[in-house]
């Protein structure tokens, strides 16, 4: 059976409801004969006749009763539908998929989300770790999370948080052991712990003072792709850690991990949530995005030194 058009279904059901083709065409805001054909070519599509047709009236067949019966209901959640999409344009809901990096996820998305879930209930929110960029958008993706340098010209970029910097740590037991560096090279010949993407790649570590930039490669004895055990190692004395500061703020507050090199590592911008500018940008998306403004000018306003 070929397709059924819903505007033939619906105009069925209206002359049904009001008995009367003009009464139809009023609802409909159409003309009588255009009613008329619309049924005509429903029950010439489906073989049958749904309406028996007097000068004064309009009644239902069997078949009609029968057609009208699975209609109606069909109709009405088609319209509930329709209504709750279009009640307040924009609603935030349904599902929102990033992908970032594993930092971002740990020190800037994680203490947001949950927040964001209780202002949004209807919203489901799939976050994916992916150190590797990726094209968000080939694979299903609503938006991502890179630093700046990372970021595409045809995207939107929107700030995630302040600026970061990186660290360089090491227990005191350590540090009473090798000594303190005062230079990046100092940390060749030093115990260090790497971390590796799981690409394979691992980064060589990379500090800036006065404009001077210095990259050096050193060897450790711990080479890893978890956060989780460079930290554990760095804190049991393994070896010497560069790592996002955010990691290791309240291990250095508490004396667990001593700050080197700190005249070695400048700030720089945080990670941006990014997504393509030439796309129509979802409900859950935009509230998102409204979300982390308003947090941001939050934590601005309370960062704001008191006159």
């Amino acid at each position: 059976m070929k397709r059924l058009e819903l505007d033939r279904l619906d105009v069925f059901v209206t002359v049904a409801r009001q008995r009367s083709f003009r009464g139809a065409a009023a609802c409909l805001g159409v003309s009588a004969s255009t009613v008329s054909q619309s049924v005509r070519d429903l029950e010439a599509q489906l073989g049958m006749r749904l309406l028996n047709r007097t000068t004064r009236s309009v009644s239902l067949t069997e078949a009609g009763h029968r057609l009208m019966a699975e209609l109606e209901p069909a109709l009405a959640a088609i319209a509930r539908a329709l209504d709750r999409v279009g009640r307040e344009p924009g609603t935030p809901a349904g599902t929102l998929r990033i992908n970032a990096p594993p930092p971002a996820i740990d020190l800037v998305l994680a203490p947001m989300i949950s927040g964001f879930l209780k202002a949004h209930p209807q919203v489901r929110v799939e976050i994916i770790a992916e150190t590797t960029p990726i094209d968000i958008v080939e694979l299903g993706f609503d938006a991502g999370v890179r630093w700046e340098e990372r970021l595409a010209q045809d995207v939107i970029a929107v700030p995630l948080s302040e600026a970061q910097r990186f660290a360089v740590v090491a227990s005191p037991d350590l540090v009473s052991r090798w000594g303190r560096p005062t230079d990046p090279r100092e940390l060749i010949g030093r115990p260090c712990i790497r971390q590796r993407y799981p690409s394979g790649v691992t980064p060589a570590l990379e500090f800036e003072r006065d404009g001077t930039g210095v990259k050096i490669d050193p060897g450790g004895p711990l080479v890893s792709t978890s956060i989780a055990v460079q930290k554990q190692a760095a804190l049991e004395g393994i070896g010497f850690w560069s790592t996002f500061d955010g990691y290791v703020r309240d291990d250095i507050a508490a004396g667990r991990l001593i700050s080197v090199l700190e005249d070695w590592c400048p700030s720089f911008p945080g990670p941006f949530l990014y997504y393509p500018a030439n796309r129509h940008v979802p409900p859950a998306l935009r509230a998102f995005v409204d979300y982390v403004r308003t947090q941001r000018l939050h934590r601005a306003k309370s960062l704001a030194p008191r006159v």
